[in-house]
């Protein structure tokens, strides 16, 4: 991820008064990647998870995977899914036992 990065491949967002740069989210067992749902970053990402796969030699299940895009087409989303090879999550939906994007 540091590569894709540093060669501009993928950019995360700014947040913060110091504009610190923010595109993986990682917790327990979970990872979130951060950015514009472009087709550039899917394939960034299917990239990384391949790279990583091969590094480590674990198996992503991506049967158990999630992807979500804001603020885009259902069939823009529907087609990173299937690249991705994973499940198209909506909101509002539930991640640690808190609502997301639920009214609460």
């Amino acid at each position: 991820m540091r590569d894709a990065l540093q060669k501009n491949l993928f950019k995360g967002y700014k947040v913060g008064d110091g504009e610190v740069e923010v595109s993986l989210l990682q917790y327990a067992n979970d990872t979130i990647f951060t950015k514009e749902a472009s087709l550039a970053n899917v394939k960034t990402i299917k990239c990384t998870l391949w790279c990583f796969e091969l590094a480590s030699g674990l198996k992503i299940n991506f049967g158990k995977s999630n992807f979500m895009a804001l603020g885009v087409e259902n069939c823009v989303e529907e087609k990173f899914t299937g690249l991705l090879n994973c499940n198209l999550m909506k909101l509002p939906f539930v991640y640690l036992r808190v609502p997301i994007g639920a009214n609460p």
